[in-house]
């Protein structure tokens, strides 16, 4: 693989931003090495400045569920362009957009659009305690909820991917004074969840969850776990909320929600609603909502909110979803199940001499790589649980993939994406690579370290 131009930008890079990157996952910290600079992207594949050619599941971390620059979607937003980029007013696509999005999610009644995920969580915390006029927040140990200060206690990946600890996932900038309302548990542990209630029920403004926590490792809950949390939440008149920034139109058009008819009071978006630009959302029924200014006194504001460019991308994505029934949806379920039995048959199997394994979890589009001893496959549903070898061995299947032609996310605890661009034979030429790689990897676990 040819690295030239790349290495020549990175060198650049580092004398321009901290770290040499804009985004702290990004500089490859866990697997080691240099950072790829990426110049285009078509369907399922990448380019990189030095013209290498990477079938890509990282997905621009999620939003590219029609993979690079769909037809479709390019046109739209060239047209929002010669239009105006933005207005700072209100604007027809904005509404376009959020009726579209209301009308399909029937159990919604109003929506907001923001920036960011970061920003529709942070919107959204405000909010619950603006309604409650409680104080403290029930998170869950690994989720992550964007980096707005009082989230950043024990979070998802990129914290976990820098310290190597979930204890240690905190940032410094971030006063105690902050997070000391922020109360983190445990997942699937509905006995703690039950003393915390007990001991601060009267202060808990909301229970915060990734209902798929998929920002360190895959954590797939139980779904009475999930009943379990949103009961006792609203026993205590605390609002429920939902972070669907990457599930959300990713399992399905209604995301976790819709799919399990299960109606938290507020649900936060981003990724795919923006169509691959910048882009997040917080809705919920419109009595609770409308206690957002101007109509209500929780105030929230951005300038670039509902920017037209994100509202023209995200609604002809939406749009191609919806289409034919749902028909995108199939498409990606059965290249899931392809994945899953092509895994099976071809890379299970290799595992017979050796002291660990790797297990394939997956949800709908998403999937990861647990890494096990031998003959102790377990389902990991929570960030302690997962092993401390992990980030070794991720490590060296990252770069032999890469020389390989297959881009993954530069972290043990993030998850890829499938899109619908993606066909049998580039499940083929993954499963191929990931063959031949485990084939050049030590038989034991000690060997990596």
């Amino acid at each position: 693989m040819k690295q030239k131009i790349s290495q020549q930008l990175w060198r650049r890079a580092q004398e321009t931003f901290p770290g040499g990157v804009n985004s702290p996952v990004r500089a490859f910290r866990s697997v080691g090495g240099n950072p790829l600079f990426i110049a285009s992207g078509k369907g399922s594949y990448t380019k990189d400045a030095d013209g290498n050619r990477h079938l890509d599941f990282l997905s621009s971390w999620g939003p590219l569920i029609l993979g690079h620059a769909p037809t479709k979607v390019v046109k739209a937003t060239e047209k929002a362009l010669r239009d105006g980029s933005t207005f700072g007013t209100t604007t027809e696509r904005e509404l376009a957009l959020g009726e579209f999005i209301l009308s399909h999610l029937p159990f919604l009644g109003k929506i907001r659009f923001v920036n960011s995920g970061t920003e529709a969580v942070m919107t959204a915390l405000r909010l619950a305690r603006g309604v409650t006029g409680r104080e403290k927040i029930i998170k869950f140990e690994g989720c992550y909820h964007g980096h707005s200060d009082a989230l950043l206690a024990r979070a998802g990946s990129g914290l976990l991917t820098l310290s190597g600890n979930i204890a240690d996932s905190s940032s410094p900038g971030v006063p105690e004074s902050i997070v000391q309302n922020t109360l983190v548990l445990p997942l699937d542990d509905a006995a703690t969840f039950d003393e915390a209630i007990k001991k601060y029920g009267d202060s808990i403004a909301a229970v915060i969850i990734e209902p798929v926590p998929a920002n360190a490792g895959l954590l797939l809950q139980r779904r009475a776990f999930i009943d379990y949390i949103v009961a006792a939440a609203r026993a205590n008149k605390s609002l429920v909320i939902f972070d669907e920034v990457i599930s959300g139109f990713r399992l399905t058009l209604g995301g976790y929600a819709g799919r399990e008819n299960l109606n938290p009071d507020l649900i936060t978006y981003g990724k795919i609603i923006g169509g691959g630009l910048p882009v997040g959302a917080i809705a919920g029924e419109a009595s609770l909502m409308n206690r957002l200014s101007p109509e209500g006194p929780v105030y929230q504001a951005g300038t670039l909110s509902g920017n037209p460019l994100a509202m023209a991308a995200g609604l002809a994505t939406l749009k191609i979803l919806a289409a034919r029934k749902g028909e995108a949806y199939v498409r990606l379920k059965n290249i899931a199940a392809y994945l899953k039995k092509s895994f099976a048959a071809e890379v299970a199997p290799l595992f017979t001499a050796r002291d660990w394994q790797i297990e394939l979890v997956q949800e709908e589009s998403l999937f990861w790589f647990s890494f096990q001893k031998s003959g102790e496959p377990t389902v990991v549903r929570s960030v302690t649980a997962i092993e401390a070898f992990s980030a070794a061995i991720y490590a060296r299947i990252f770069h032999e993939l890469l020389e390989r032609g297959v881009y993954m996310a530069p972290s043990a605890y993030e998850v890829g994406f499938l899109n619908t661009t993606l066909r049998r034979r580039d499940i083929d030429f993954f499963i191929q690579a990931l063959r031949k790689t485990i084939k050049n990897l030590p038989t034991r676990i000690r060997e990596f370290s």
